[in-house]
């Protein structure tokens, strides 16, 4: 098996539900895990319902994890075997029905408790849950292929709190020491129950991550201000114990995406990108909170609870991903198939099924395609993958697989990242995506960081390179500022500063784009002008693609259907590489 020092880079998903999801088997998804995993190593998997044509998706990829939500996993599909004693459950057999109302009532009574951590005995039976787990676990290891393709043992934990995300996706190294079954939210809702259960996983020597998602539907649940859910100061043990088991955050997915949004950082042209400003509630009810919603601000407000010595719960790296319910993610614009299972018909994808009110149809076609993790690793293997996770070498994009690699440090501004020997300096003298930068080495020295971006092949070409910068200022205030470092086009700051943009050559009516405007690859130095080596400061870089369509564009144009008006002819995807740090001395 091949390994590389430099490391390459391997795109994959980690938030992947398949009908074994109570809510996935709901909304009608047919897509089982054995299908799922090979949907993602490239083969033609069954399509479901009338308009179900085939699933392919468009690209392989590298490494896929399924993570069914624990409560009730792989329970529900159950109901309506008659061979199985769940189908004489009492809500079975309006949930396995043909009676759409009947079943959605059924199963609203299953989520509110749920979300109330009632737990069944008959659904929660723990024999039944080890069988369904193992299964679990006998699976990933059957399509793992070390070198080739990678998966490994995960779930969701859902914990809920009023219709508010708190969930967490948890992953394990390898499959020799799992659990008998997985901790849920039945067990408790408050992260740090799920964090104590992890740390009594690990010293009993089975290794694991959780990664939490969706911080935009958590009403400012997620990075907490004050005390967390849990009850819970923010002090130095919170901070240590959170970022021993969560290194890194899912910042983009189908709900929406959680880097920032223009209610926190209004002079962001580029803020307002695929957000979806509900919570979880089935009212499509709007969080009353941002703050602490968004990752941009709980990075800067990690770095103000660091500078008062309470330590940085926040010091997280950045995936994308999917959160698919059909086991297929939806992550092509172009090849767009939804979240559950019966947007397989794309009127209902843009319009809602039928019977659904209108604010509903609004949350699902406010459904962005998905993203995607990228891992820099030095092999495409269990330990290769989670390790690259764990140290926080990872950068998400909102669907696209563009190159990125981001790097800091002192005296690196010669380093070019063209050749392997300039990647193996880039090692050796700086930081990759995700470190920690060292102190100044001597007065007046500020660190440089190196980007470079390759977009994917046959894709869009890139519009620029931004490095946005977080810090705290000598008076304890938080600040930030977006930095334009590469542009496409030879463009320059017009006399006001403001870059111009880069143009935008979709066609709405045919749903297509040209490669004309952007370039194929942007590389940037760039020294911080502004740099005070007694503050605490992060770094991350953020790379936009030129417009291209949305999914909505694209199946307007192919099914002859009608674009809702509140939503955008084009988008400009992106990638986000995980932060880079510094501490003062």
């Amino acid at each position: 098996m091949t390994s590389n020092p430099n490391r390459n880079v391997y795109f994959g998903n980690l938030h992947v539900h398949t009908r074994r999801s109570f809510d996935a088997y709901i909304n009608a998804a047919w897509v089982n895990p054995e299908d799922a995993y090979r949907w993602a190593m490239g083969e033609e998997i069954p399509g479901g319902g009338e308009m179900g044509k085939p699933l392919k998706i468009e690209r392989p990829l590298d490494w896929y994890i399924l993570s069914d939500h624990a409560e009730y996993l792989g329970v529900l599909p159950l109901m309506g075997d008659p061979n199985s004693p769940i189908s004489k459950h009492p809500l079975a057999a309006d949930i396995a029905g043909d009676d759409p109302k009947k079943s959605f009532d059924a199963y609203g009574k299953l989520l509110d408790g749920i979300s109330h951590m009632k737990k069944d005995p008959i659904l929660g039976d723990p024999k039944l849950s080890r069988t369904l787990w193992s299964e679990v676990v006998k699976i990933a290891d059957k399509y793992y292929e070390p070198g080739k393709f990678t998966t490994m043992p995960g779930y969701e934990w859902t914990s809920n709190p009023d219709w508010r995300n708190l969930h967490r996706v948890v992953i394990f190294r390898d499959s020799a020491k799992v659990p008998d079954a997985p901790f849920s939210a039945l067990d408790s809702s408050t992260p740090e129950d799920l964090w104590r259960w992890m740390d009594a996983q690990r010293d009993a020597g089975n290794d694991l991550l959780a990664v939490a998602h969706n911080g935009n539907a958590s009403d400012g649940l997620m990075f907490p201000v004050d005390k967390s859910y849990g009850g819970s100061s923010l002090d130095q043990q919170y901070a240590s114990t959170r970022m021993r088991n969560e290194p890194v955050y899912e910042l983009t997915q189908i709900k929406g995406t959680s880097e920032t949004h223009p209610a926190l950082f209004p002079n962001d042209e580029f803020g307002n990108f695929e957000l979806w400003d509900y919570t979880l509630a089935p009212t499509a009810t709007p969080p009353e909170h941002k703050k602490g919603g968004y990752a941009r601000e709980a990075l800067i407000r990690g770095l103000k609870l660091e500078s008062e010595g309470k330590g940085n719960p926040f010091k997280f790296g950045f995936i994308g991903d999917s959160d698919t319910h059909n086991g297929a993610s939806a992550i092509e614009e172009d090849n767009y198939t939804g979240k559950f299972g019966f947007e397989i018909d794309p009127k209902h994808r843009l319009e809602g099924p039928p019977g659904v009110d209108a604010k509903a149809a609004k949350q699902v076609r406010h459904f962005s395609s998905g993203g995607v993790a990228a891992v820099w690793a030095e092999s495409n293997t269990r330990d290769g993958i989670f390790d690259a996770i764990k140290r926080k070498e990872t950068y998400a994009t909102s669907g696209p697989r563009p190159m990125v690699r981001f790097f800091g440090g002192f005296g690196i501004s010669e380093i070019s990242l063209g050749s392997d020997d300039g990647v193996k300096q880039a090692y050796e003298k700086g930081v990759p995506m995700g470190g920690n930068l060292p102190a100044a080495p001597e007065a007046g020295t500020a660190p440089t960081f190196i980007v470079q971006a390759l977009k994917e092949p046959d894709g869009a070409n890139l519009d620029r390179i931004q490095i946005i910068k977080g810090w705290v200022d000598k008076s304890g205030e938080q600040q930030s500022k977006i930095y334009d470092v590469a542009l496409s086009d030879d463009r320059k700051p017009g006399a006001d500063g403001k870059i111009p943009p880069v143009g935008d050559t979709v066609n709405e009516k045919d749903a297509t784009y040209q490669n004309t405007i952007g370039d194929n690859q942007l590389v940037a130095t760039w020294t911080d002008p502004e740099f005070d080596p007694s503050q605490h400061a992060m770094y991350y870089a953020r790379v936009l693609q030129i417009p291209t369509p949305r999914w909505s564009t694209y199946d307007a144009a192919r099914y002859g259907l009608k674009r809702p008006q509140d939503l955008p002819v084009s988008i400009q995807e992106r990638a986000w590489t995980s932060p880079i740090w510094y501490t003062p001395n």
